[in-house]
């Protein structure tokens, strides 16, 4: 049989590391596709150019960095370690590594698309006074719905879109509904629900801070002092 140089079961070292449930931490990448994602329902993919701020781009390229130089080696490692502990086809830490692997490269193809298409607009940039009165990608709009309730949002990238900190898509009802809208203007919001007036209060641009990309818990998963298994 296979001897180890660890206590317990050949895969002492694999539950250390990866004790959460299977997928738990590609659970919490698919949380943040809610900020950085493809769009979804009503927001259709478009075509072309990645309208994106500063702060976006900059989020998915330390995603991309992070998952190609720090994550997915550390992962492949692993599974070659796993691949020397026996028969593949039961081996759990085996296919599991296999698993998360290529879900680490269907991610590391999407973002790079989307960092390859990237049209930065950065709404602190010079304007017009005409320009600068309108709402266009970047801008922060304050409007009031028909009962009097206002609300501030940002337009952005469907790639940073927060409904935390109130950035919308420019291609969600509402993000199509405000665009090229002034101070003033009545618009009319055509959501799944019905439709809804609302008033534009004041349009204006600044910077709008972006989430920022954050490691997942258990990224620092290495197979360094893996031991190296020995017939006896």
């Amino acid at each position: 049989m296979k001897g180890y140089g660890l206590q317990g079961s050949p895969s002492a070292f694999i539950r250390i590391h990866w004790e959460r449930p299977p997928d738990s931490r590609w659970e919490d990448y698919e949380m943040r596709k809610g900020f950085t994602r493809r769009p979804q329902g009503d927001e259709p993919w478009t075509q072309g150019k990645n309208y994106i701020t500063p702060g976006g781009l900059e989020r998915l390229k330390h995603e991309h960095r992070f998952l190609l130089t720090r994550e997915r080696p550390a992962v492949a490692e692993v599974v070659a370690w796993a691949a020397g502990n026996g028969d593949r086809s039961e081996n759990a830490d085996y296919q599991y590594g296999k698993r998360r692997l290529r879900q680490i490269d269907g991610r590391i193809r999407f973002l790079t698309k989307r960092i390859e298409a990237a049209e930065v607009v950065d709404p602190e940039a010079p304007r017009s006074a005409q320009a600068g009165s309108k709402a266009f990608f970047g801008a922060t709009v304050r409007y009031a719905n028909a009962a009097g309730a206002e609300r501030v949002v940002s337009i952005v990238g469907t790639d940073e879109v927060d409904l935390n900190r109130n950035h919308i898509s420019w291609v969600s009802p509402l993000g199509r509904a405000l665009m090229k809208s002034a101070a003033g203007d009545s618009v009319v919001l055509q959501a799944p629900g019905g439709t809804e007036e609302l008033t534009v209060l004041e349009v204006y641009y600044e910077r709008i801070s972006v989430e920022p990309f954050r490691e997942p818990p258990g990224s620092e998963v290495s197979p360094k002092g893996l031991p190296s298994p020995t017939l006896t």
